[in-house]
């Protein structure tokens, strides 16, 4: 077990902070990188009620600033936050795709544990609103495995197709019955992310607005509203474009904030690799070295998925949603399709609700930011201070967070606990 506790947290709005105009093309910045950055930072200095000065170091999880956001060495910034106290403190960059936020979050452990630190500012953010869709999608791209991925065409959609292919064909699910299990995802997510004030999909959204609350709703749409992407993947299987930050603060059991009411424990956690090119993989119905993460935190942590109340899983495509259900242990392997058609993993659930947030298809995905943010809002169900959807049953007593970076290749998974 990680003797270490988050103390405090903060997500930023999620959106597309830049005003674009289409007779021009100029695109205007609203919320840059950096004002995204020190908003995260200082919310969750204060969130935790601690001084600045109290910070050991910084870890900042970032997928691709240089390419969306034009500045590399981004933790070099983070001393903004709070000049006098951090100035002169030891700064780093996280890059890890996808799930950069969490295996930031797993360095600042590393450092607690090591007693080379006491507390740490743990902060993920990612600017891609700046770059148009083909230029996020190269930007994106370069996290594949470029010489037989990226550079053969392959974009991240068409690399979860091939997820979403190979797990209709092993579990012999025809194309309707895919669509329904796909569509069920996002309806759940949608609905969640109405609840979530701080969601790029919210209130007053395109889910919104459009009434996508069911499967049949999104099936129903017409083509051109949800076209198809990558087969067997449409426009409502992808998660969003999304500008955003979120930070937490990690403290070590002899700080005495370890102690109180505002503490989460990390109870345990695992970091594991796939290997990077789907060619070599023995099989795509499936997220094997998840599976053995899950195994790994579990086990560090003391659990079974049985005593897990709520999760917040990685949905970058409604396939990866359903894989890590399964992953999880919350639903049989080729089972939870069926499972989200059926109703399960609700706010209401008896046992366990998956993404209250609304997940990256309704919260949105900066994707740096995304692992960190995943922690912050389980940390604020488990002390009591929810931003979104509830729990109807109970307060919750444990989470799980399930990050993963490329084509599922990192995958990192967490365990938190209230004490």
């Amino acid at each position: 077990m990680a003797k270490v506790s988050i103390v405090g947290a903060y997500n930023t709005q999620f959106s597309n902070f830049v005003k674009k105009n289409k007779e021009t093309g100029e695109v205007t910045d609203l919320r840059s990188i950096y004002d995204l950055m020190l908003e995260a930072g200082r919310g969750a200095i204060a969130d935790a009620g601690i001084e600045a000065s109290e910070i050991d170091g910084v870890w900042v999880g970032s997928c691709a600033p240089g390419m969306f956001a034009n500045q590399e060495h981004i933790a070099a910034y983070a001393p903004e936050i709070a000049p006098e106290a951090l100035r002169f403190k030891p700064m780093n960059r996280v890059e890890d795709a996808c799930s950069s936020g969490s295996v930031a979050i797993y360095n600042a452990i590393y450092a607690l544990e090591s007693g080379r630190a006491r507390i740490a500012l743990v902060l993920g953010v990612e600017k891609m609103n700046l770059l148009d869709t083909k230029g996020v999608t190269h930007a994106l791209a370069t996290c594949s495995y470029w010489p037989e991925e990226g550079a053969a065409g392959y974009t991240f959609p068409g690399l979860f197709a091939e997820y979403a292919k190979g797990y209709a064909a092993h579990y012999g699910f025809d194309r309707a019955t895919l669509a329904k299990m796909l569509a069920s995802v996002s309806a759940l997510n949608y609905r969640n992310g109405i609840d979530n004030p701080l969601a790029h999909f919210g209130k007053g959204g395109v889910a919104d607005r459009l009434g996508l609350l069911t499967a049949d709703a999104i099936l129903a749409l017409p083509e051109e509203k949800n076209p198809m992407i990558a087969e067997p993947l449409r426009l409502h299987d992808c998660s969003l474009i999304t500008d955003g930050a979120a930070a937490v603060i990690l403290v070590r059991d002899d700080v005495p904030l370890a102690k109180t009411e505002k503490a989460v424990r990390i109870a345990g956690f695992a970091h594991l690799n796939e290997r990077l090119p789907i060619s070599v993989r023995p099989n795509m119905y499936e997220l094997m070295a998840g599976k053995a993460a899950v195994r790994q935190a579990f086990t560090e942590a003391g659990i079974t998925i049985g005593d897990v109340d709520l999760a917040e899983v990685h949905d970058c495509f409604t396939i990866n949603q359903l894989l890590c259900t399964e992953a999880l242990g919350l639903s049989e392997d080729g089972r939870s399709g069926f499972d989200y058609m059926d109703g399960r993993f609700t706010r209401e659930d008896p046992h366990c609700a998956v993404n209250l947030s609304g997940g990256l298809k309704a919260k949105g995905h900066p994707v740096g930011a995304t692992g960190v943010s995943m922690h912050a809002l389980v940390y604020k169900q488990l002390t009591g201070q929810p931003i979104g959807a509830t729990l109807t049953r109970t307060r919750p007593q444990v989470g799980v967070t399930f990050n993963v970076g490329g084509s599922s290749v990192t995958n990192c998974v967490t365990v938190l606990r209230r004490e």
